[in-house]
């Protein structure tokens, strides 16, 4: 497996060598330090943890992961994430190059989030009549049952939260990489607002498999 973290930037659209034109996602890959090499003999599984967008001011980072990173003789970083990977070490930068054109990779990120929606827009419900006199238009309508078990079911689709939470959108093309920008093109949309942070990996799973 290989992978590294990075920032979404946005959509644009580009031209394909035979004329076609895609949507793809620009993404900031790396650079991404290895702040700490996780040993089974130490700390039970083996790993590297990577750090991506440094905070330059030591009064924005809190006081856990502050001794975190001084431990480990690193800069501190507003995003860290941990993946398995070789030929690696503490203080190592991986960068956008460890991948290339046309390869398949999965990307994970945060979903934008949408606040408290109700069950039509949540959970695609039909509704009821929307014509005069209906008390039962956009409600969810009954939700329990009355003598047996007297309580609502588990899991019933009921209004709530909708978005922000962690997606994974496998098996997509990297259109393009431009080393000297740190950058990486991706085709189609994954996760996130803008400005949100990713994590982009490659692994044998996903090796051969089309799109």
């Amino acid at each position: 497996m290989k992978g590294i973290l990075g920032k979404k930037i946005g959509m644009t659209q580009v031209f394909t060598e035979d004329g076609r034109l895609v949507s793809v996602t620009v993404i900031e890959a790396g650079p991404a330090k290895v702040v700490q090499k996780k040993e089974k003999d130490k700390d039970g599984y083996e790993a590297l943890q990577l750090g991506f967008d440094e905070i330059k001011k030591e009064k924005n980072i809190t006081k856990p992961m502050l001794g975190h990173f001084k431990k480990t003789s690193s800069p501190a970083y507003k995003f860290i994430g941990e993946m398995k990977m070789d030929g690696f070490s503490a203080g190592d930068n991986v960068t956008v190059d460890i991948f290339s054109k046309g390869e398949k990779v999965s990307v994970t990120g945060n979903s934008k989030g949408k606040g408290f929606q109700g069950v039509m827009k949540r959970h695609n419900y039909k509704g009821g009549p929307g014509s005069h006199g209906s008390m039962f238009n956009r409600a969810p309508g009954s939700i329990g049952s009355s003598a047996y078990p007297s309580r609502v079911w588990k899991n019933k689709a009921l209004p709530g939260h909708m978005g922000d939470e962690r997606v994974t959108v496998k098996n997509i093309e990297i259109f393009d990489i431009k080393k000297d920008q740190n950058l990486m093109l991706v085709m189609g949309a994954v996760p996130g607002s803008n400005g949100s942070y990713v994590i982009v990996k490659s692994d044998a799973a996903l090796a051969g498999k089309g799109s």
